[in-house]
Parts: structure tokens; sequence; C-alpha cells
């Protein structure tokens, strides 16, 4: 139940909006800053951050610290479970927990949501098929739910994967909005998939808004701007996690499906291409090893997209003549199999073809399959074919398509990028850290702490900045709605 005080703190929130204060932002687990990023661009100020990966929270200070020093508590990594809200305002200066944002985010961890994660865990405790249940950050909701108590804010964004729609057949996002509702809030929660908002990648994720009574508005989701149907995998994904959804609470949005008239989602080729091409892995891999994260190298001279220049002249972060982060994994033994792969050609596929480019090396070293147990024959052997089992990895690897948005990036591409293999034979080999971050839509001005491994993690593990706009374009616009109108303030109205 909203209590008076409570009701008198967000109406005093939305009095000093409407006198002109930019709304102030918290974001929990922020990651490196991808949904800060769209957040920033839609009006909100940063006002702070939690964020306990030590790497993700320096790339963050980075890129949003306005000049603070490297210890600088605005900086520091934090953990939500270590941290009240309390603790937060009063070590960055921003006075009483409940008056100091308007927005609360959070992209939550995800990993003992996703169907991906779970493997692992089973995996990790011995086989045990309710290792999720136990995780811990499967319980960071409900501290979450604390820092809304803690924090009184306007608005609530909260972004998962899909899949916490059936932790254990329990719908957690009803159970955070029936919990938000009945401490003043009207919420929402649905599906949106990130090439639909311009992301050249296909990637979904579930979103729960929820507005405070006092602005007397409903929750919205941003609709689609581009087309391109969903590949099959995707689809029943998407099939899987809405057989958990309740429609009898009235809750979940039904999803926004795009219009084939518009746009055509964005591909990886009109994404990546003016970036560099890179070719010295093959040819000079120490220059590929002495390359740093941060060393510039020109654009490409061709003719430029108009995704390509939203990434070079984003607001802020903009760049001019060249960017960062290419620096890409040295697998000499897969770079032949790279580039004779088709387009779209996953592991099973990359398989059938080293084996046929073992029998072409076999032929010109004059051996023949009664050689095979000859230390000669098993060295080239492995030199050419790679050990996992198609059966077993039929996704392991992936060859990018040039027309079509790329699969989803995942944080596992900091220990492994060949489910990102380039679509440029040429170049044969797998994405660089700035080709991943064009992926998820940071601009090209955005920078990475950390090493290449960690760079992709980051990336991985980001809301798209792009989706996160538009999302909180949305919540801008409703915002802006509720502060300009007068009789909006505790009349619990939906404004026309």
């Amino acid at each position: 139940m909203v209590t008076a005080v409570q009701q008198s703190i967000r109406r005093k929130k939305l009095a000093r909006l409407r006198a002109g204060s930019v709304p102030r932002a918290l974001e929990i687990c922020s990651g490196c800053g991808g949904l800060s990023l769209g957040l920033k661009e839609a009006g909100f100020e940063l006002s702070a951050h939690v964020e306990i990966d030590a790497q993700a929270a320096a790339s963050y200070a980075l890129n949003f610290g306005k000049g603070r020093s490297e210890g600088d508590p605005w900086a520091l990594p934090r953990d939500m479970e270590a941290y009240s809200a309390g603790q937060l305002t009063s070590e960055l200066g921003l006075g009483s927990a409940d008056t100091a944002f308007d927005l609360l985010a959070a992209g939550l961890p995800c990993q003992a949501f996703a169907r991906i994660g779970r493997s692992k865990l089973r995996e990790v405790s011995g086989g045990n098929d309710d290792a999720f249940r136990k995780d811990p950050r499967a319980a960071l909701y409900r501290r979450f739910l604390q820092y809304v108590q803690d924090t009184q804010p306007l608005i609530i964004l909260i972004e998962n994967v899909p899949d916490i729609l059936n932790f254990g057949s329990h719908n957690v996002p009803e159970e955070i909005c029936e919990t938000l509702e009945a401490h003043g809030y009207r919420t929402g929660y649905t599906l949106m998939n990130a090439a639909w908002q311009g992301v050249p990648q296909f990637r979904e994720r579930l979103f729960i808004v929820a507005l405070a009574d006092v602005l007397g508005q409903d929750v919205e989701f941003p609709e689609p701007i581009r087309f391109f149907d969903l590949p099959r995998g995707y689809e029943g994904s998407r099939n899987v996690a809405l057989k958990h959804v309740d429609r009898s609470s009235g809750r979940f949005h039904e999803l926004r499906e795009p219009d084939p008239s518009l746009p055509r989602a964005v591909g990886v080729k009109e994404a990546l291409d003016d970036l560099p091409a890179i070719r010295e892995h093959a040819t000079d891999p120490q220059v590929i090893r002495k390359r740093k994260l941060s060393d510039v190298l020109p654009y490409r001279n061709v003719e430029m997209s108009d995704y390509a220049a939203h990434m070079r002249n984003w607001r802020g972060f903009g760049t001019k003549d060249g960017a960062d982060g290419h620096l890409v994994r040295l697998t000499p033994r897969d770079f032949p199999i790279f580039g004779r792969m088709k387009h779209g050609a996953d592991y099973p596929q990359a398989r059938a073809l080293a084996e046929t480019m073992f029998e072409e090396a076999l032929k010109k070293s004059g051996m023949t399959w009664r050689s095979q147990r000859s230390a000669t024959f098993q060295d080239l052997y492995a030199s050419i074919v790679p050990p996992y089992d198609p059966a077993k990895f039929p996704n392991k690897w992936w060859k990018l398509d040039p027309a079509k948005p790329s699969r989803t990036l995942t944080a596992h591409m900091g220990k492994d990028t060949y489910s990102h293999i380039h679509y440029d034979s040429r170049q044969c080999r797998t994405v660089s850290v700035r080709e991943a971050a064009r992926l998820q839509s940071f601009p090209d001005g955005f920078r990475f702490a950390g090493a290449m491994n960690a760079a992709f993690r980051q990336i991985g593990n980001a809301v798209p900045p792009l989706l996160g706009l538009a999302v909180a374009k949305v919540l801008r616009r409703q915002l802006d709605e509720a502060a300009r109108d007068e009789g909006s303030v505790g009349a619990g109205r939906k404004v026309a």
C-alpha cells in the first residue's frame, strides 16, 4: 500500500520536473552503460549507477564520468546487495535517497533465468536440474524492489531475457508488477526484438515498465521501426516464453509486430563495411599481438551507410577519422575454414569443410589413411580439423550473413567469438571488439576498459543502446506530458 508520505515525495518530484529540472536516473547492474546511453540520449541525467564488475564499472566511468578521477566514489564498482540506496547517495553527495532519483532502471543478471545459463549451472553443480533455482542472482529482483522502496522513483525500468517468464514455472515479471502495483505504480511488460528498433542484431528481450500513479499515465512501449522476419529459432524461443504469460492480469502487452512496409532491418554489412579491414592476423599475427584496444585505425574509404553514420556521429561520442577496438582472436588453424565457409554456415558445415580440406592436404602430403596411426598423420589432422563433435556443438560456429542482422551477442564472447565469424571471406576471422560493439549499437566513440576478453564480455552483457533509447524516448515523452498537465498530480488518470 502506498503511504501518504510516499505519495507526497512523488508529487514533489513531479513538481520539480514541472519547474524545469532534468529527470535524474539511477541504474542498478548498469554494466558498461548500454542502457544508460539510451537514457542519456533521451534526456535523462545519469546521476548514479551500481555495477559489481570492476572492468564494466571502469568503462562506465570512462564514458560517463565527466572527468572524474579513477578513485572517485562515482566510478567505484559496487555490489547491489552490499550497498543500500542510502549509502550510495551519501557517498556521492546526492542527499536523501528518496528524493535523489526520478527513474530507477536495472538490467538484472540473466544467467539464472536464461536457459543457456541454466545449462551451465546444471553442469557446474554436477547435474542438478534445479541448480538455477538456488543461484543467488535469481533473487536480485527482490533486492531491486527494496531500492524502489528506498528511492520512490516516478519511473521503473527493468530489462531481462524472455526466459524470466518461466523461472521454474514461475512468471517473475507478474510477481514484480503485482508488488509494484501494491505500492502505487501502473505496470506492464512485453517482449521486444532489437532488430525491429534499428539494431543490426536479432536480440529478444523482456522489458518491465512501471509508472507512478501520480503521473496519470498508463504504460506504453515503442512501435517497431524496422522489419525482418524472425529466424525460426527466435520464433520458437519466443513461443516457449509466451506459454507462461497469464494474459488475464492485463499486465502483458501483446507484441507489436513490425509492418512489412517498414524499412528493412539493418544487415551486418551495412553495419560494419566502413570499419577497417583486418587481415594481419593471417599474415603477421605479431601486429595483432602488439596492438592495443585503444589504438585507432582509419575508416575504410567506402560509401557510408546511415547506420554507420549514426555510430560515428552519436551525440557526445562522435569520431572523425577512425575508431579503436580492432583486436581479434588469433586462431590460425581455423582461418582457412572461415574463408571457405558460406554465409550462414554453422559448425557442422564448417567441420565437414575442414574434413574436405584435410583430405586435400593428405593427398598433397603423399600419405593415405593407412598412415592414420602415425604421429605425422595425427599432427596434420589436428592442424586442420577442429576437435568438437558436430552433434554436441551444432551452433558453436556461425558465419555472418551480410544481408541480415547478426545472431544475439552473448557474454560468452569474452571466451569464444566463433559464433560471429566475419562475412568477408578475405578477412577470414571472427569479429573484432569494435565490430561487436557496432552490432550491439554502441557508438564508435564509446570506449571499453580492460583487455579484449573483458571488452567482449561487457558488450555481450549490455542492453543495445538503440533498443534502450527506443524505450527511454517513450518514457521521457510520458514524463514530459505528465509534467505539463497540472491535473495529473494525484489525479490517477491517463493523460490524453
